[in-house]
């Protein structure tokens, strides 16, 4: 069952800059009064890798398809579960210990 109506209920960003779960999740609840729950999902930068030290690592992409990769699952997702809205932000670039790579939000 796919239950979205707004347009804007899937977003899917690939970018450099950081990114605000907070914010995320904010707006993601009060763009729909049905909505009862938003759950995450947030990828974090590692400093160890198998034992290995790791100072910073770079994320690369091909742009067109990461973005039509993730919408495939995102459509999945939403033909699986009644999902009202799915907010996916993944970085790319350079990227160190702590800094967050991924949020998966979705609001039921």
């Amino acid at each position: 069952m796919h239950i979205m109506s707004e347009p804007d209920a899937i977003r899917i960003s690939i970018q450099e800059a950081p990114f605000d779960v907070g914010a995320v999740v904010d707006r993601m609840r009060r763009a729909d009064p049905g909505v009862g729950a938003v759950l995450t999902f947030v990828g974090v930068c590692r400093d160890m890798n198998d034992g290995t030290g790791v100072s910073d690592m770079t994320l690369e992409h091909y742009p067109g398809m990461t973005e039509s990769a993730i919408k495939g699952i995102v459509d999945e997702a939403c033909a699986r579960w009644s999902l009202r809205a799915c907010e996916v932000v993944h970085r790319v670039g350079r990227l160190r210990p702590t800094e967050l790579i991924v949020l998966v939000a979705v609001a039921s």
